[in-house]
């Protein structure tokens, strides 16, 4: 009986040198002050650079799967990049969610019926806000007055 060697297949090795090179591809399109928090290797940062300075496309994405086929042989500098770009994904979600707030909390301050309940909501929530101001600016916006809409959106942004 032949016994056959149970490692992984070679779709596997596929999928895997794959999710190297979205890696490598997200690390590339960042802007310069997202990539501040990640430590990689001098070898790993200037292949990382040349990418990103790289302008043509065929060009550009030569350099990228070189950078992948550098982070492939460093286990360690892989799972730092992992790493960074679930905190990335995880930061982005979570300003998002409390822009989604603000939203709703802009919203309810507008509307003629949701205005009292939602000024004294927020009031609750946050005493230190400047009450005068967000009164002023709520009952504009109830009165159809969009720009007074959007600083009370920009109040409640600095505010919270």
């Amino acid at each position: 009986m032949i016994e056959r060697d149970e490692g992984r297949g070679r779709s596997a090795r596929k999928r895997a040198a794959k999710l190297v090179e979205q890696h490598a591809q997200q690390i590339t399109d960042l802007q310069a002050n997202d990539l501040q928090g990640l430590d990689l290797p001098p070898n790993l940062g200037e292949a990382l650079e040349t990418a990103r300075n790289t302008k043509g496309f065929s060009s550009r994405k030569r350099a990228v799967k070189h950078l992948a086929a550098l982070l492939r042989q460093d286990e360690e500098a892989m799972t730092i990049v992992a790493d960074f770009l679930t905190g990335q994904t995880t930061a982005h979600w979570a300003e998002q969610e409390k822009f989604h707030d603000l939203e709703q909390w802009r919203d309810r301050l507008c509307q003629t019926e949701t205005a009292d309940q939602a000024l004294t909501d927020l009031i609750n929530i946050h005493p230190n806000l400047a009450t005068t101001s967000l009164v002023q600016l709520s009952r504009a916006a109830r009165n159809g007055d969009k720009a007074a809409a959007r600083k009370l959106f920009r109040l409640l942004r600095e505010n919270t």
